[in-house]
């Protein structure tokens, strides 16, 4: 993770559920400092388990894939600046199929900074696999989303035609993982600067 940092990606994911390869289980390293904006990504954990994880790795956002409601995540906001005295912004993610209802969203709004939208599967995230883009055309909401799910290289042309949609008009970014993996948690940089450079992008915000 550290060594993408040369990319100036917006956003680096430290994943604190046990039940993923990529859980982060030990302190991270000098280069720390040279990771941008650092997202702490949870799994219905309670609040004083993701208020240390604040203080220990200096967290800037949370990623929550729980069935996390909005009254925990106003309550989580509150706690932090009390605890820390930093604003905490919030990821709330969704898994989306075809029978998602978006309109579900609307008591997130004015408590999350922003939404991400992955694919339905056995896990709470991290599936590796992509969902139809074109179900957000229902979305209608004014929050900011990530859009996630087993992107790719093998995406390119997809993603273009996406972005050129009205659809994709409040996608603040995209989350990318597994396909751009070594290993779990060791990133292909080549992958990573080959996407990049297609897409001229670094993120969408």
């Amino acid at each position: 993770m550290v060594e993408v940092s040369h990319l100036l990606p917006d956003y680096a994911g430290l994943i604190f559920w046990e039940g993923s390869k990529r859980f982060v289980s030990e302190p991270l390293d000098e280069a720390v400092s040279e990771l941008p904006k650092k997202v702490g990504v949870f799994v219905d954990a309670s609040e004083d388990y993701i208020l240390q994880k604040i203080r220990d790795y200096n967290l800037e956002l949370l990623q929550l894939h729980g069935a996390e409601t909005p009254d925990f995540c106003t309550r989580l906001k509150t706690l932090t600046l009390d605890s820390t005295g930093k604003t905490i912004s919030i990821i709330k993610a969704f898994a989306v199929d075809h029978t998602f209802n978006f309109a579900g969203l609307n008591t997130y709004q004015g408590v999350c900074e922003y939404f991400l939208f992955d694919s339905r599967g056995p896990l709470p995230g991290g599936n590796g696999t992509s969902f139809n883009w074109n179900l957000l055309q229902a979305y209608t909401l004014e929050v900011p989303f990530f859009l996630s799910g087993g992107i790719s290289l093998a995406d390119e042309t997809k993603l273009f035609e996406f972005l050129k949609n009205p659809a994709s008009s409040k996608c603040h970014a995209l989350d990318v993982n597994s396909g751009f993996e070594i290993e779990p948690g060791l990133k292909d940089i080549e992958k990573l600067e080959q996407f990049m450079d297609r897409l001229g992008i670094a993120g969408l915000n």
